[in-house]
C-alpha cells in the first residue's frame, strides 16, 4: 500500500504545505477514499446516509490529542476496522505547524477564515492554506448527493492552559437561529458539558461553516495542549467513541434532554490587545473559567484598563502575547439552559 494510505498523517507531514497529487482507494465494502491534498481525506460510503460530516484538527499544530484521534480513526477506516455510514471529510489543517510543534508558523490560522486570509497586505503560507481549506469545505458540502439533510462540522482543539471546566465547546454566532438540543446532547456524549455562545461573527473555522453552509459547527476544546505521546487517551475516550459512532451509525440515540446537565455561558467581554504595552492582571497559570467579580482589574492595554463588569465573570483564552488587534482575553457569564431558544 502506498504511503498516503499506509500512514496518512506521516505522508501529510512530509507534504506540509500541500500536494497536488490526488489518490484514491476503494475498500471491500465499496467505501471510496479520496485524498484531495495533504491532510484532506474524503470518505464516501457506497450508499451514504443523510449526514455530511467534517472532522478537523491541527488548526493549531501543537494541539496533539485531536490529531491523534483523527489519525487513529483514519487508520482504522483504511484498514477496514471502522465502518463509515455518512460522507465524512477529514481535515488536518496546518501540517507545517505540527512539524514545528507550535500553534502556528507565522499567523494564527483560526483567525483567517471567512475571507480574512485575503484581507490586508500580509501574505504567507498559512493564509494560502486557509483559503484552500475553505475551498475544500465548499467542495465537500456542495457535492453532496440529493437527500443529504444535515451538515455537521467539529473542529477539534486543546487549550493552551488548564481549565476549571476541562472540556468545553464554542457555539458560533447563529444570527438569531435557535440552538440545537440534539447537538448539546451529542457534545455531552463527548464529555463536553460546557458550551460558550458566541454573540457576534468571528473568523474562526467553525463559524465559517455555520455562516457559509448553514452547518451545525463547533470549536471543541478537549483538554490541555501536550506533546505527542503524552496525552492520556482515556481522558478523550468519550469524545473519540462518540465521533466514531457519529460517522458509523445511521442515527444516534440520546436519553431525555435534561437542562441541568449543561453549563451554558455567553460572552461578556472581548478584550483585544491594541498596544505593545499590554498585560493581564493575573498569573500565567490561572486556569480557564476562573471567576472574577465586578470591578476586578483584568488587563491593561497601554493606558486603558479593563475591569470585570459582572460578579461571576469567568476568563477564557487569556493570551497577552497575541498579535496587535487580536483577542487577548474573552470573558463569559453563565446563563440558564432553560432560557435558550432550543429546537
Amino acid at each position: 500500500m502506498i504511503k498516503v494510505f499506509s500512514d496518512f498523517l506521516a505522508w501529510t507531514r512530509e507534504n506540509e504545505w500541500g500536494c497536488d497529487e490526488s489518490h484514491n482507494l476503494k475498500l471491500a465494502d465499496g467505501t471510496k477514499l479520496s485524498v484531495w491534498d495533504s491532510g484532506v481525506l474524503e470518505v464516501t460510503p457506497e450508499n451514504p446516509g443523510r449526514k455530511d460530516i467534517i472532522l478537523s484538527c491541527a488548526v493549531h499544530g501543537n494541539e496533539t490529542a485531536p490529531i491523534e484521534i483523527c489519525r487513529d480513526i483514519i487508520n482504522d477506516i483504511i484498514n477496514e476496522k471502522q465502518t463509515v455510514t455518512h460522507r465524512t471529510l477529514f481535515l488536518i489543517a496546518n501540517p507545517a505547524s505540527i512539524n514545528k510543534g507550535e500553534r502556528f508558523v507565522e499567523e494564527n490560522m483560526n483567525r483567517l477564515f471567512s475571507g480574512a486570509h485575503s484581507k490586508g497586505d500580509t501574505q504567507n503560507k498559512e493564509r494560502e492554506r486557509a483559503a484552500k481549506i475553505e475551498s475544500y469545505v465548499e467542495r465537500f458540502y456542495q457535492s453532496a448527493p440529493d437527500g443529504s439533510l444535515e451538515r455537521l462540522h467539529y473542529d477539534l482543539h486543546t487549550a493552551i492552559r488548564d481549565s476549571k471546566r476541562e472540556k468545553f465547546a464554542v457555539y458560533p454566532f447563529t444570527h438569531g437561529a435557535p440552538y440545537s438540543r440534539q447537538q448539546l446532547q451529542f457534545l455531552l456524549a463527548c464529555g463536553v458539558d460546557t458550551v460558550l455562545l458566541n454573540q457576534a461573527p468571528t473568523t474562526t473555522f467553525s463559524y465559517f461553516s455555520v455562516r457559509q453552509f448553514n452547518a451545525q459547527a463547533f470549536t471543541v476544546e478537549l483538554g490541555k495542549v501536550r506533546p505527542f505521546g503524552e496525552n492520556d487517551r482515556t481522558q478523550f475516550a468519550g469524545a473519540e467513541n462518540s465521533l466514531r459512532k457519529l460517522i458509523s451509525e445511521m442515527e444516534l440515540e440520546f436519553g431525555p434532554f435534561e437542562p441541568e446537565q449543561h453549563y451554558v455561558f455567553k460572552e461578556a467581554q472581548t478584550i483585544n490587545r491594541t498596544q505593545q504595552d499590554f498585560e493581564l492582571n493575573f498569573a500565567d497559570n490561572v486556569a480557564n473559567f476562573t471567576s472574577f467579580n465586578k470591578g476586578d482589574l483584568l488587563a491593561r492595554d497601554g493606558d486603558k484598563k479593563h475591569y470585570a463588569q459582572h460578579d461571576g465573570e469567568h476568563i477564557i483564552f487569556p493570551n497577552a502575547k497575541v498579535a496587535l488587534g487580536h483577542r487577548a482575553l474573552l470573558t463569559v457569564v453563565r446563563v440558564p439552559t432553560e432560557s435558550l431558544d432550543l429546537v
